[in-house]
């Protein structure tokens, strides 16, 4: 209640800034390489009034009264053009993106006549043809038209792309630390504590102009992907002035109204901040004066009560997922026609998940967990911009804070260990995020050269204070016995029974610049590129392992009856002086970290002829990387290297309609600074330790691409693709089990080759029959079948497996759906299938083989109605209908299925099914 409170004041103080009028906006772009057309001249036949488009290529031109307009666009080189039917409405302003073809001397002027609809569809279908790269997209006008609320659901539709989570992607079936991503042209930092992965969740989809996922790369990008470059780019300048809101309940199969189990709870957890009473204190004593046994007695137990005593376990209902969304916008027109807007959004979403019966029967461990975790996630964006003539400025902020508090309770049988047990685990992640981009466009002279620069902030703060874990032990013999009691084990500072306390704080500073020159080359236009780039990481990370020991020297009676206390008495304060507080080392766990990335490229992009076009160059990346363990006498681990990545894309023109691609770059992944640390972290929930290797070396990687694509018209595709990769040193994961306790860590892997192939269709169905109905179904699909083989050799007591596929590649991805809109869009069903092949998730490291993903199918259904006269809209999502089992295993009978009797269960449970209703209103 306190959230909707808050929200509805919000939308209140807000709604009196926007307001409507009667303006249409739109953008003029080259039809042949898609660049804008700046200083083109937009007319209304009616009024008479003129504008000029920006260096962007963008306009807005006032229009009188609410009678359908014709538009004319004209520039300089380019057939004029006529866009008849276009309505200045304050319900439904218009957005226009047209396309101009170049002028043929030879001939008398032309005036190309069409209406709004027609043409922003074929500037849609314009946009994907003319594209330099093998990729696939998606834009505002297509994603205005689903249900997606944010990025993750967004990059669901794009093909050969699957979404883990809801947030991590997945591209051609390859593991997504082989990704990379970028906002605005920018690279975004991993959002992830322990792994190469951006969480695209967090960027609301209402903001986003086009995401773009490149599958072949070009020497302006980055060069460490293999899978594809994800460009997600944001809305500066609004379309027009608007204010919207959303608002979402839903409810999960598998908590929602269930019986809810967690640690205390605060107010502020569900603003997505802990009170600070997880926190250690700032005159907490030092890890020096505690492992030292520095402290007396009575310091000792003064320190202790500085800890959270609260151990109670605590039961609620898990209330609905509840999610509200506030977006604003306002564009003004100053003085020759330069233009300054605002586009701005806050977002918050609560969910309360509850994962019962999670299976782990494997090795030595036969244990069922249930596992509450309560998530709350704050999301804000503002984003501003200054177009001129030939100049445009913005300001690009987001921030993102998600706030995860997971208890854990788990029952069953350590078998190597024949004792039952009981292990309770409070654990409480928070993260954050906050990115900054200032970036500037200017053209040079007449002759429509271009500079573009930018500069970017980045923040990360991963934060994880007093992970609390106790364990209570009873020994398997004394089963029907009065000896069979459970008892904590308290007596030993270890693994289950420690209060671990790290903090994350990485500040990312980035640059770069690019000149860009049209010239001629056989004959033909030509564009040049010469551009640098600079990114600097630096990353400080800390942790302390703490724990309340009891002394084993006291009464043996007393000792066994305070180790069987229940958990909210097994540290009370009438036993304290029992315990001593002590702290294991960490020489090797907290360390500091900076790393340095320069890079230049050349590039040109210029066709041959009528039909071909090549876009060549290459890319020099020089990486300087250093990384200290405090406390440590071991050698820093350090990295210094130059790279060169040439490129060349080649598009052939068959028809209008048609193109034949074909691609080849050279990329490369770089170990992240958590796989280099020699750190050790028990994972309670992997029930392994993991551990960094700073012997990892980069992976390069060789890929080529083809495709064939025709495009039967706007919005429509149908194409084949047929790429190949070859990794050296491929980064991969592994576990080794030969230990009680399992080891993951990372090694390199000689060689490794990928090669695959994807179709994918995206088709109105009326050429089954030209009916309105058949019209407004599209059905659309993508499938990727994909072999990897990996070539490592065992050495050694540690068995890698010679032949086994690249650790997380699927061997195949599908993605099909049924979309069908009726009554002019204002409702529309989508229907979702997904499915991902059997994954290895670790390489095998010892005795029992790899560990598997096993395949699962999801079903997703999606009906919008809009409301009120079109300002409002009701969704009606309903995610993973079928709800089969999340698992992973490894497989003993070799037989590549997963069985519950025949194979070991690494992991198995079921998520539930999500049903969500929202209503979103704009005013």
């Amino acid at each position: 209640m306190q959230i909707r409170l808050l929200f509805i004041a919000i939308l209140l103080g807000v709604s009196g800034w926007v307001f409507s009028q009667s303006k249409v906006t739109g953008k003029v772009t080259d039809g042949e390489n898609g660049q804008p057309v700046a200083g083109a001249t937009v007319a209304d036949q009616h009024s008479k009034k003129t504008v000029a488009t920006d260096i962007n290529g963008t306009f807005i031109l006032t229009l009188n009264g609410n009678e359908k307009s014709v538009i004319v666009i004209s520039a300089i080189g380019y057939q004029t053009k006529e866009i008849a039917d276009v309505a200045a409405s304050t319900e439904e302003q218009p957005v226009l993106n047209i396309s101009l073809n170049k002028a043929d001397k030879s001939l008398q002027e032309v005036i190309v006549r069409t209406s709004a609809r027609r043409e922003t569809i074929a500037s849609l279908y314009t946009q994907q043809k003319i594209s330099a790269t093998i990729g696939d997209g998606i834009s505002a006008d297509v994603i205005k038209r689903t249900p997606d609320k944010n990025t993750g659901d967004v990059l669901k539709r794009v093909s050969g792309t699957t979404v883990q989570d809801n947030k991590f992607v997945i591209i051609r079936g390859l593991s997504d630390r082989y990704n990379t991503a970028l906002l605005d042209g920018a690279p975004l930092p991993s959002t992830e504590p322990n792994r190469k992965a951006f969480s695209f969740d967090i960027i609301p989809s209402n903001l986003v102009d086009k995401v773009i996922i490149t599958k072949t790369a070009t020497p302006d990008l980055p060069g460490d992907f293999a899978g594809g470059a994800v460009q997600v780019t944001s809305k500066d300048i609004p379309d027009r002035n608007f204010l919207t809101v959303t608002l979402s309940e839903g409810y999960n199969t598998a908590s929602t109204f269930k019986d809810f189990k967690s640690g205390v709870r605060n107010t502020t957890d569900y603003f997505g901040f802990d009170n600070g009473d997880k926190k250690l204190s700032k005159n907490f004593p030092s890890s020096d004066v505690i492992i030292n046994r520095q402290l007396t007695s009575e310091q000792s137990v003064q320190a202790m009560k500085m800890l959270p005593q609260d151990w109670n376990v605590y039961s609620n209902k898990a209330l609905p997922i509840q999610s509200y969304q506030l977006s604003a916008g306002k564009v003004g027109v100053l003085k020759n026609n330069n233009k300054i807007g605002v586009l701005a959004a806050v977002s918050y979403r609560n969910a309360q998940n509850i994962y019962k019966d999670l299976i782990r029967d494997y090795v030595d461990y036969d244990y069922r967990d249930n596992v509450y975790k309560f998530s709350t996630n704050l999301g804000a964006m503002a984003n501003f911009a200054y177009v001129a003539s030939k100049s445009k400025i913005t300001f690009k902020n987001i921030y993102n804070r998600i706030y995860d508090d997971q208890y854990l309770y788990r029952t069953g049988t350590n078998r190597g260990a024949s004792a039952d047990v009981k292990f309770f685990a409070f654990d409480l992640m928070e993260k954050s995020l906050l990115k900054s981009v200032l970036e500037g466009t200017h053209q040079l002279g007449q002759n429509s050269s271009k500079l573009n620069w930018s500069l970017s902030y980045a923040k990360i703060i991963n934060d994880q204070p007093d992970q609390r874990k106790v364990n209570y032990l009873a020994n398997v013999a004394d089963r029907g016995t009065e000896a069979y009691k459970y008892s904590a084990s308290v007596t030993t500072l270890g693994k289950e029974n420690t209060r671990m306390y790290t903090h994350l704080d990485e500040n990312n500073f980035s640059g770069s610049a690019m000149y860009t020159l049209p010239l001629k080359m056989f004959d033909n236009q030509a564009m040049f590129k010469a551009g640098v780039s600079s990114l600097y990481r630096k990353r400080d990370f800390d942790a302390r392992f703490l724990g309340m020991v009891l002394n084993v020297n006291i009464d043996p009676d007393e000792m066994n009856a305070i180790r069987t206390r229940p958990l909210n008495q097994l540290y009370a304060a009438d036993v304290l002086q029992n315990y001593t507080l002590d702290e294991i080392p960490n020489n090797f766990d907290s360390y500091n970290a900076h790393s340095l990335t320069n890079a230049g490229y050349l590039m040109l992009d210029n066709r041959i002829g009528s039909k071909s076009r090549v876009v060549w160059g290459a890319r020099v990346e020089q990486f300087d990387m250093e990384l200290e363990s405090k406390g440590s006498t071991s050698p820093d681990v350090k990295q210094n290297y130059v790279d060169v990545l040439p490129s060349v894309n080649y598009t052939y023109s068959l028809t209008p309609k048609t193109n034949l691609r074909a691609s080849y770059f050279r990329s490369l992944a770089r170990p992240e600074f958590r796989e280099l640390a020699r750190a050790n972290f028990f994972d309670y929930e992997l029930l392994a330790l993991l551990s960094g290797n700073p012997d990892l070396k980069k992976a390069t990687i060789d890929n080529g691409d083809i495709r064939f694509e025709f495009y039967p018209s706007g919005g429509q595709i149908i194409s084949v693709s047929g790429f190949y990769k070859k990794f050296t040193n491929a980064i991969e994961n592994s576990i080794d089990d030969r230990n009680s306790t399992k080891i993951v860590s990372y090694f390199n892997s000689a060689k490794a080759s990928v090669y695959g192939a994807e179709l994918e269709i995206r088709k109105t169905l009326d050429f089954i029959a030209e009916t309105e109905f058949m019209k407004s179904t599209t059905a659309y699909a993508n499938f990727s079948l994909v072999k990897s083989v990996v070539e490592n050799e065992a050495t050694g007591a540690v068995q890698l497996e010679k032949n086994r596929p690249l650790v997380g590649q699927a061997p195949y991805v599908v993605n099909a759906g049924l979309q069908h809109s009726f009554l002019d869009d204002k409702i529309n069903f989508n229907a979702v299938y997904n499915r991902v092949g059997r994954r290895l998730f670790f390489a095998a490291g010892g005795l029992f083989g790899g560990v598997w993903d096993a395949p699962r199918d999801l079903v997703d259904l999606q009906l919008s109605v809009k409301v009120l006269k079109t300002k409002g809209e009701v969704k009606l999502n309903a995610n993973d209908l079928l709800n089969q089992r999340t698992t992973l295993y490894y497989d003993i009978d070799k037989n590549k299925k997963y069985s519950r009797t025949a194979d070991q269960t690494f992991s198995s449970y079921k998520p539930g099914s999500t049903f969500s209703l929202a209503f979103t209103y704009t005013f």
